[in-house]
């Protein structure tokens, strides 16, 4: 069963070793979803379930103690996912885990076994709810940390430039994460989604399987579009 959820974007923009210089323009953003992981440990789980978007070969589970790094951005910097377990998938983290295993680094997770799951990007909504469904049915008391930007053709400057169905799909995008509306996740335009580049939206469907039957409810702690791209930061519990 779902007893709590934290909801983080993914940008390797959010490791200050990668930012580097701009690394304090997404300090609030870092902090937000460090409070976001303070309520999953709050919720005592037996496991925690750590989703994110993943290119095709990307996809799959990631045992405890899977390695990722960000090599691949120029910094030297390697992550675990929770222990070391001494055992890996035999891959390393796609970024998105691998930033998420960053985040439970730095804020010293140790409140459960942690597992990740790499979703690809283009899965049917069907697919998602159920991977979400599966999660919550596999232990007592599951948590989710699930990662995932929103679109990003929010400027000129935006990686995908300006799109002006970007601002209110992000709107509702917040909108659903701060009210645990799981239907409005779960309704979310695939093919919109993949327009607009929002690498989130089948994360966020994830999410909407695993929390059906629970009645949790929600807090956005933070959104913002610095760079074109949305970022949302909040907490299901």
């Amino acid at each position: 069963m779902l007893v709590a959820a934290a909801v983080s974007p993914c940008p390797p923009l959010l490791v200050p070793a990668v930012a580097q210089g701009a690394a304090p323009e997404l300090d609030a953003l870092r902090a937000a979803c460090t409070d976001a992981l303070g309520v999953l440990a709050a919720a005592r789980p037996d496991r925690l379930v750590v989703v994110g978007p993943a290119e095709e070969s990307g996809g799959g589970r990631y045992p405890e103690g899977t390695r990722g790094s960000f090599r691949g951005f120029g910094v030297d910097l390697d992550v675990r996912l929770g222990r070391d377990t001494g055992t890996t998938s035999g891959r390393e983290l796609p970024p998105s885990l691998a930033v998420a295993a960053w985040l439970l680094e730095r804020t010293g997770w140790s409140d459960a076994p942690v597992e990740g799951l790499g979703v690809d990007e283009r899965l049917a909504p069907g697919h998602c709810l159920a991977a979400g469904r599966d999660i919550a049915a596999a232990a007592g008391r599951v948590a989710l940390l699930v990662m995932g930007d929103g679109s990003a053709c929010r400027s000129l400057k935006a990686p995908g430039y300006l799109d002006e169905r970007a601002g209110p799909f992000d709107a509702e995008v917040a909108r659903a994460l701060d009210t645990a509306d799981g239907a409005a996740l779960t309704a979310l335009d695939a093919d919109l989604a993949y327009e607009l580049k929002a690498s989130g939206r089948a994360p966020w469907q994830v999410l909407a399987g695993a929390a059906e039957p629970t009645g949790l409810t929600g807090t956005l702690l933070h959104t913002e579009a610095p760079y074109g791209v949305g970022y949302f930061a909040a907490t299901w519990s």
